[in-house]
């Protein structure tokens, strides 16, 4: 016949430590102290030889075999059944309770611990209120007075601001507009603030510098108009400002690739003139008949003109014909280019790579692969004058041949284009 003792161990119900109220750490942690005994009772020890990291993958913290398939081991709300055990609840009472931000002494009834009764609201922290300062006649008569309130109207909006904890928008829908006068949500802020900064001011400690908030009245009023117009836009002027911001967008990106066009232009005419005065330096120091100090004194070719060919000043031996190939730098159209021209003047592609051939035709290619940038440079400088020239015709044509601020400013700009393509042109020609 089963008894209650078989029906409490079924039940996993025991006596003893399981007497008296149930606490909330028996609900959440009813686990951990078996597991404790547990991992008490069993001790591992490491054999020797064996690493740590080996000896961590056989055994986890609780001494337990590494699972075979994830699992969830948290202990907490999730843990799927709940062990009360033979301890009673904690008990419950229907009692009273005032909310201290009322101040009409209502009471309220609601459910609580017994352990509880007597302590304060536990939601009355939340109830923040605005301190909103108090000012006596004195001071208002010596620093507060203003022509344009009296003090019963700045008493009615201290009052207000104090009711509605400065919440302007309810006080200016409570104001009395009918015994004073009509007053809009910014002439209240900037009266209230006016007289906080004022008496922060006053009242503050000689020698100390007060921090006043200033609320500009002017900018509020702006911006709410500004609002009010943006609100009140129709489909159609929206469509039209978003068209012309993304034609104000296709204006800077052509701004822009104008002004690095310009850059790389005078970086090429700047490399060209570097170029010509190098050569000129170079044949002032043969005339001289200097051999034995023209490798120290010859000046190298910056970086911006022509080719940059590596430098192999690596151990081992290396060809000469190596100085002679062209780096990756140089693409395939400028590689192209480069042949032609050579095959075009009769040189070979391939010379012999003695010292001074080397240097030469390394120099030669270098000027030619500038002379390319600069022809394309001036290529690119004609088509842009020639298509703002016929746009300035259209528009000189449809303003009846009066052209205005805009006719002449296409006209600096093509003239800015010429003189480039002039400049270019005689680099390309040198």
């Amino acid at each position: 016949m089963t008894t209650g003792a078989d029906v409490r161990d079924i039940l996993e119900l025991t006596g003893g430590e399981n007497d008296g109220p149930i606490t909330k750490k028996d609900l959440i942690n009813s686990d951990k102290k078996k597991s404790k005994k547990t991992t008490e009772t069993l001790t591992f020890k490491r054999p020797e030889g064996m690493h740590r990291e080996v000896y961590a993958l056989l055994y986890s913290d609780k001494k337990d075999a590494p699972p075979l398939l994830p699992s969830d081991t948290t202990q907490g709300y999730r843990t799927v059944k709940a062990k009360l055990g033979c301890k009673k609840v904690r008990p419950w009472k229907w009692m009273p309770f005032t909310n201290p931000a009322r101040r009409d002494g209502a009471i309220f009834h609601h459910w609580r611990r017994v352990a509880e009764e007597g302590k304060d609201y536990p939601f009355a922290r939340f109830n923040k209120t605005v301190q909103v300062p108090v000012y006596s006649e004195q001071e208002y008569q010596m620093h507060l007075h203003d022509d344009g309130w009296t003090k019963a109207e700045t008493d009615h909006l201290f009052d207000l601001c104090k009711r509605f904890d400065l919440r302007f928008v309810v006080v200016h829908d409570r104001y009395d507009h009918q015994q004073y006068r009509k007053r809009s949500v910014e002439d209240l802020k900037e009266r209230y603030y006016s007289i906080c900064g004022k008496l922060t001011k006053v009242r503050a400690p000689s020698g100390t510098d007060p921090k006043i908030y200033i609320f500009d009245a002017g900018h509020e009023r702006r911006r709410k108009e500004q609002l009010e117009k943006l609100f009140n836009r129709t489909p159609e002027q929206v469509a039209e400002e978003e068209y012309l911001i993304q034609e104000l967008r296709k204006i800077e990106n052509r701004k822009k690739e104008r002004e690095k066009k310009a850059q790389d232009l005078q970086k090429l005419i700047k490399a060209a003139d570097t170029t010509t005065e190098l050569r000129r330096a170079e044949k002032r120091v043969s005339k001289k008949k200097l051999p034995q100090k023209r490798e120290t004194e010859k000046p190298a070719v910056p970086e911006t003109a022509g080719i940059k060919f590596p430098d192999f000043k690596s151990a081992g031996v290396t060809l000469r014909s190596q100085r002679m190939k062209l780096p990756s730098s140089v693409g395939q159209k400028k590689i192209k280019a480069i042949e032609q021209i050579l095959m075009e003047q009769g040189v070979d592609l391939n010379p012999m790579p003695t010292e001074e051939i080397v240097q030469m035709f390394n120099e030669l290619r270098s000027d030619l692969v500038l002379l390319y940038e600069l022809k394309q440079a001036h290529s690119n400088c004609e088509y842009e004058q020639q298509m703002l020239r016929h746009r300035y015709e259209a528009l000189l044509k449809a303003s009846g041949g009066g052209g205005g601020v805009l006719g002449s400013g296409l006209a600096t700009t093509i003239g800015e284009l010429g003189a480039a393509n002039s400049g270019g042109a005689v680099f390309a020609r040198g």
